[in-house]
C-alpha cells in the first residue's frame, strides 16, 4: 500500500444478533426492489456517533460543549431554535466529526468543517443475508398484583375508582398489569459499513476565510498552542501538532473498529462482533474483500458472504469469522492488527508538506 496516498478505504464485517439499530420505531428498513424485501440499517450518523463515542472513551476526554438555543415565540410557546457547535479542533470529537456553526438571522459568520471521515450505513453484506423478524413482547406485572398499582381514566381524565374498574372489566379477561407492544422488529445476520479517511484534511484546518472553517480569534488560539501554519491542496491550514496527533491515531483506529451501538436496549443486546477488516488505498478492492456471492440453486436465489485475500486489500479475520463463512486465514490478534495498519498509515503521512513547493 502506497503511505504517501491521501486516502486509507475500511470496510469492516459484523455480525447483528437479534437485535435493534434503532429503539424508538423500531428496527429502522429500507425497500431493496432488486430482491423485493425489506433490509435492515443502522444510519452513516448512528455509525458515526458511535465510532466518536468510543473515540472519546479511548481518550477519557469529555466531548465539545454544544449549546441548545430555543426561542419563545409571542403566545409564550417554545420553540426550536440554533444547535451551536464550539468550532475547536482542539476537542477530538469536533477535529474528526466535524461542525456547523449558523447563528440565526446572519448575526455571525457562519463556519464549518466537514469531517475527514466520510461514513456509509451499516447495512447486510448481501439482502438475503439478513433477517428482520417481528414479535409481540409485554411489559409484564401481573405476578404481583398486590404490589402494583393501577389507573384508569375516563374521557375527561378522572381516575376511576377501584370498584368502577371492577364493573368495567366484568366479562374481559383482560390484564391491566400486563401492556402489550406488538410487532416489534429484530434483526439478525452480516453487516457491513465502509469508512474513508481523508488524510489531507484529517489533521489540518483551513485558515480560508472565503470559506471558514474557524475564526480568525480560533485561528489564533491554535498558533499559540503550537499548531503549525501549512498549506495542503485546499489552501493555508493549520496542522496539529506532532505530540497530540500521536495520541490520537491509536485511539482513532480502535474506535474505527472497535465501536458499538450503544443506544439498544438491554433486552436487544448484541456483541455486534467484527469478523473481518478490509484496508487499502484503493477503494475498488474493498468490496472486493469482503463480498457476497449469489448463487442460483434452481428454486430461490441464495447469497455465499466471502472474504477473499487475493481482492487487493490488506485483509484481517477473526476467529468468529469461521462461524458463518469457511475461512483459511483467522486469527486471535486479528484486530490488534488491523490496528496496527491503520496506526502505521497514518503515522506515516507527512501533514505538515503536503504540497511541493
Amino acid at each position: 500500500m502506497d503511505t504517501n496516498n491521501s486516502f486509507i478505504y475500511l470496510r469492516a464485517l459484523k455480525h447483528a444478533e437479534h437485535t435493534v439499530f434503532c429503539v424508538e420505531k423500531g428496527q429502522k428498513n429500507y425497500y431493496d426492489s432488486q430482491f423485493g424485501c425489506y433490509v435492515p440499517y443502522s444510519s452513516g450518523q448512528q455509525v458515526k456517533r458511535s465510532i466518536l463515542g468510543c473515540l472519546i472513551d479511548i481518550l477519557k476526554t469529555e466531548p465539545a460543549p454544544t449549546t441548545f438555543v430555543f426561542d419563545v415565540d409571542k403566545k409564550g410557546a417554545l420553540g426550536e431554535g440554533e444547535v451551536l457547535s464550539i468550532c475547536n479542533p482542539s476537542y477530538p470529537d469536533q477535529l474528526i466529526g466535524g461542525w456547523m456553526r449558523a447563528v440565526k438571522d446572519g448575526k455571525e459568520r457562519t463556519v464549518k468543517r466537514r469531517s475527514p471521515l466520510s461514513i456509509s450505513a451499516m447495512r447486510p453484506i448481501h439482502p438475503l443475508l439478513a433477517s428482520m423478524p417481528k414479535e409481540n413482547i409485554t411489559f409484564d406485572r401481573s405476578d404481583m398484583p398486590n404490589v402494583h398499582k393501577v389507573i384508569v381514566r375516563d374521557a375527561s381524565g378522572t381516575p376511576l375508582s377501584e370498584e368502577q374498574i371492577e364493573k368495567f372489566l366484568e366479562g374481559s379477561d383482560r390484564s391491566l398489569l400486563r401492556k402489550w407492544i406488538p410487532e416489534n422488529r429484530r434483526t439478525t445476520g452480516l453487516f457491513v459499513y465502509d469508512v474513508a479517511i481523508d488524510l489531507r484534511t484529517l489533521f489540518c484546518v483551513s485558515t480560508n476565510q472565503m470559506e471558514p472553517e474557524i475564526s480568525r480569534e480560533m485561528a489564533e488560539t491554535l498558533k499559540s498552542k503550537g499548531w503549525v501554519e501549512s498549506e495542503n491542496v485546499f489552501g493555508k491550514c493549520l496542522v496539529m501538532p506532532k505530540e497530540e496527533r500521536e495520541k490520537i491515531i491509536p485511539a482513532l483506529a480502535k474506535a474505527l473498529i472497535n465501536w458499538r451501538i450503544t443506544s439498544n436496549q438491554a433486552r436487544t443486546f448484541s456483541l455486534m462482533e467484527t469478523l473481518a477488516v478490509a484496508i487499502s488505498d484503493n477503494a475498488n478492492t474493498i468490496p472486493a474483500a469482503i463480498r457476497a456471492k449469489l448463487i442460483d440453486d434452481g428454486e430461490k436465489p441464495k447469497a455465499k458472504p466471502i472474504v477473499d485475500e487475493t481482492a487487493g486489500a490488506d485483509l484481517f479475520v477473526t476467529l468468529p469469522c469461521s462461524n458463518y463463512i469457511v475461512t483459511e486465514s483467522e486469527s486471535a490478534d486479528a484486530l490488534d492488527n488491523a490496528e496496527k495498519k491503520l496506526i502505521d498509515l497514518m503515522m506515516a503521512f507527512d501533514y505538515e508538506n503536503q504540497i511541493d513547493k
